[in-house]
C-alpha cells in the first residue's frame, strides 16, 4: 500500500508498532514527525514508512523521538518535596506497605527516585516499584541505569554517593536499587493497567495527547487506585474537572481518589 499522506503514515505506524498517533496532538506530532523525516533524507511519508521497515535502528530512532524520553532525577525537586513531607505520610496512615507504579518511566530516573524517596520510610528490602513505558529501547536503558551528570543535578549529594558508583563521566544506579523496579513494556492507550496501587506517578507525558485520550488515560488511572490512593503528575498537567474520575485535589498536582470507590480488579 502506498502512503499517500499523514492519514495512511499513521494507519501503517498503528500496524507496526501498536501505537496510535490519532491520540496525540496532531500539529505537535506531525511536526516532530516531519522533522525526522527531513533529517533521515526521506523523500515522503511513503519513503519513510519503507526505511522504517528496512533499518531497525532508525526504526528504533524513530520510536525514541517519537515517545519524547525526557527525564531526570528529582524533577521538579518541590514537588517531590511534597510527596516526601506529606503524600507519603498520608498514605501510610491506610497502608503498611505501597504498592507504587511509576507510568511513561522513560530511562527509569522516576522509578530509581521513588526507590531512593521511599528508603526514608522502607528498607530497599521493602520497596517494589512497578515501572512501564511503551518504548523497549527506553526500558533497556532504565535497566542499565547509567546516567551523565546532568541527570543527577538535582539530586542531593548524600544521595548520590549512597545509591550510585561513579564510572568515568557518567553514575551506575546501584544493583541493590535496581532489584526495587520491575520494568516491563505497557502501552497506556491500550495495554492493561496494574490494580491496587496506592501511588501512581505518570509526569510531563499526557500533556502530548489529545483530550479525548487523556479522558480516557485518567479515568483508567482512577480505577486502578486504591479508595484514598494518589495520582502525582506533571507540572503542566492539571486534571481539569477531576471529580469526573472519581478524583480530588490533594495538594497541587497529587490527585487522591474518592474513599468510596472501589478497587479495579
Amino acid at each position: 500500500m502506498k502512503i499517500k499522506d499523514y492519514e495512511d503514515f499513521k494507519a501503517e505506524i498503528l500496524k507496526m508498532t501498536g501505537i496510535n498517533l490519532s491520540s496525540y496532538k496532531e500539529r505537535q506530532m506531525k511536526r516532530r514527525i516531519e522533522s525526522l523525516i527531513k533529517k533521515n533524507n526521506s523523500e515522503n511519508f511513503d519513503h519513510y514508512i519503507q526505511v522504517l521497515k528496512s533499518d531497525r535502528a532508525l526504526f528504533n530512532e524513530f520510536i525514541n523521538y517519537l515517545t519524547i524520553n525526557v527525564s531526570e532525577f528529582y524533577r521538579n525537586p518541590e514537588q517531590w518535596e511534597v510527596l516526601e513531607k506529606e503524600v507519603i505520610p498520608f498514605l501510610l496512615t491506610r497502608s503498611k506497605t505501597l504498592k507504587v507504579w511509576s507510568a511513561a518511566c522513560s530511562t527509569g530516573e522516576e522509578p530509581y527516585s521513588l526507590v531512593m524517596l521511599l528508603t526514608k520510610f522502607f528498607s530497599l528490602s521493602a520497596i517494589e516499584i512497578i515501572a512501564t513505558d511503551i518504548d523497549k529501547e527506553a526500558l533497556a536503558k532504565a535497566q542499565i541505569g547509567l546516567y551523565n551528570r546532568k541527570s543527577l543535578e538535582n539530586l542531593p549529594k548524600d544521595k548520590i554517593l549512597k545509591f550510585f558508583t561513579s564510572e568515568g563521566d557518567f553514575y551506575k544506579i546501584k544493583d541493590e536499587v535496581k532489584k526495587c523496579v520491575t520494568f516491563s513494556q505497557r502501552n497506556l492507550l491500550k495495554d492493561a493497567y496494574p490494580s491496587g496501587c496506592d501511588l501512581i506517578v505518570c509526569r510531563n507525558v499526557l500533556i502530548y495527547f489529545t483530550e479525548e485520550a487523556k479522558v480516557d488515560i485518567y479515568d483508567r488511572f482512577g480505577k486502578s487506585l486504591k479508595p484514598e490512593g494518589v495520582l502525582f503528575v506533571g507540572s503542566t498537567e492539571q486534571i481539569i474537572l477531576s471529580n469526573r474520575f472519581h478524583l480530588t485535589p490533594l495538594k497541587t498536582f497529587f490527585y487522591k481518589k474518592d474513599a468510596g470507590e472501589g478497587i479495579n480488579e
